[in-house]
């Protein structure tokens, strides 16, 4: 007996050290173990590992000669000895066992070893040390009904309160809010702690899907900045559209290892139409890409003589972020809860008390990063069904803002990078007089010549516009070139909120 049991682990023990492989490679593994989760950087940018297509690829070659060495070692293994050593494993490890067989996939789902795993983890909290008779009961007939569950059951039960508790955690986190722009103060920490990244799933017309994890991550004060590069894209020409989703794992230790199969879930944050890349959604190019804007929020990269994706661009304002991120499906958009309007208590003065922070920014860089308080207008600035906020007045020299340093869109991709003159990205957050988000946006704007004259001091040098619309409101910036200095002066800033929003928000009737 003990002969026999000495083999075994002798040969458990050549397997390992044939799995481990040269003791020189293992520098390299950690190093490469490193280089994915999230890293500081200038800037506060961070990093999630580069781009990997989803596509079920094994492992290398090195792996899978190992592994063909031992297969035979492990298959003549009697179920009983396996579920032994599963039963040792945490449920981490036990997922990982899951995925190397279809043998050990349906060992791994054991509802014994499951149902131990759930009941340490999830544990009921008790005020004495004594177990009360009414809780032997329920133990001894959980283990008892575990033959007449299906297999796997606990392991999907475990999953489904394990993904619970992580959105239980991350409501906790978000729960205080920074008065001064009121959005949440730890917003970064959960990203950090909780590993939250994004992906992008690019459909083609017949169906097909790929997958693709974001290469890059930078936060900035009220957004964050997401890109996806690569070199095995799809051909555009046979893609239809494009989901935008958060990732979020399973379990929070996850983010740290270069597993492309570690198990996460899926929020659906946007759907976008890859037919609407045309001329009217250009926003600027230089000698090697053309950018498009699609709303909300995207910005795609094409090559310009390949008429193929160079990078995918999404800039995800902090507002109601990590909800978008975490609580939606895979298919459904997160929903936000129904709103109790805000009763205006003197709805014949208009608005007032408002407060925008306004940021442009691009790679880290900001060209504008401006507080406005105290903002109001009248009942009767109404024009076209928005209300008229003026924000920086025309003709009031002191309230005219320059901005600072070259502006531009700064790309890159694994093999180029560069810079579209006059693009750049704009964060709004509108406070109302409770200093609640009344109107956020994170979105890619470009500088355009008016089409009509304007009323802009023209004699300081070209004047241009940018301008934003989506449904709850418009921005409008009037800016001009100052020569002798070389550089932008913001002479108007004007947002237009709808009239339906303002109604829906306080409950009036504009």
């Amino acid at each position: 007996m003990a002969t026999g049991r000495g083999r075994i682990l002798q040969q458990h023990w050549l397997g390992l050290q044939t799995l481990r492989g040269p003791s020189r490679g293992g520098g390299a593994v950690r190093g490469r173990a490193r280089a994915f989760g999230f890293r500081k950087g200038p800037g506060v940018k961070l990093s999630a590992g580069s781009a990997a297509l989803r596509c079920h690829a094994r492992g290398g070659q090195h792996w899978e000669s190992s592994f063909s060495c031992c297969s035979g070692f492990l298959d003549g293994m009697p179920s009983e000895i396996l579920l032994k050593i599963f039963s040792y494993l945490d449920a981490v490890s036990l997922l990982c066992t899951g995925c190397v067989s279809r043998r050990f996939y349906h060992l791994a789902n054991d509802n014994f070893i499951w149902i131990g795993i759930y009941s340490t983890a999830f544990s009921p909290t008790r005020s004495n040390w004594k177990v009360n008779s009414v809780e032997k009961i329920a133990m001894s007939m959980s283990f008892l009904s575990v033959q007449d569950k299906e297999a796997g059951y606990w392991k999907k039960e475990y999953i489904t309160k394990q993904i619970a508790s992580v959105k239980a955690a991350l409501a906790d986190i978000l729960k205080p809010v920074n008065p001064y722009t009121g959005l949440p103060v730890k917003t970064k920490e959960a990203l950090r702690i909780f590993g939250l990244g994004w992906a992008i799933i690019l459909k083609e017309k017949n169906g097909k899907e790929y997958i693709m994890e974001h290469a890059d991550l930078s936060i900035n004060d009220t957004s964050v900045t997401v890109i996806w590069y690569g070199k095995k894209w799809p051909c555009l020409a046979s893609l239809s559209t494009l989901d935008l989703c958060g990732m979020t794992p399973v379990f929070t230790d996850w983010y740290k290892t270069p597993t492309k199969h570690r198990l996460r879930w899926h929020s659906l944050i946007a759907k976008y139409d890859l037919s609407h890349l045309t001329v009217s959604t250009m926003i600027g190019c230089d000698r090697l890409i053309r950018i498009f804007c699609l709303h909300p929020g995207l910005l795609v990269g094409v090559w310009k003589k390949e008429e193929e994706l160079a990078f995918v661009m999404a800039n995800l304002h902090f507002h109601h972020l990590v909800e978008r991120s975490t609580l939606g499906s895979a298919t459904i958009p997160y929903e936000l809860p129904p709103h109790s309007p805000f009763l205006d208590d003197s709805p014949e003065y208009g608005l007032h008390g408002y407060q925008l922070h306004v940021d442009l920014h691009s790679g880290g860089v900001f060209f504008l990063c401006g507080t406005f308080r105290n903002l109001f207008t009248k009942k009767g600035n109404i024009e076209n069904g928005h209300v008229k906020l003026i924000v920086i007045h025309l003709r009031n020299n002191r309230e005219h803002l320059p901005l600072i340093g070259k502006v531009g869109l700064s790309w890159k991709t694994d093999i180029f990078d560069g810079c579209i003159k006059s693009c750049s990205m704009m964060d709004i957050t509108l406070l109302d007089e409770h200093g609640k988000p009344f109107w956020c946006f994170s979105s890619p704007v470009c500088m355009r010549s008016p089409a009509t004259p304007s009323d802009s001091p023209s004699f300081l040098g070209q004047t241009y516009n940018v301008d934003y619309v989506d449904a709850e409101g418009r921005v409008h910036v009037e800016l001009v070139w100052i020569r002798e200095t070389e550089e932008y002066l913001i002479v108007n800033l004007v947002l237009y909120l709808s009239i339906a929003k303002i109604n829906h928000w306080f409950g009036t009737e504009y």
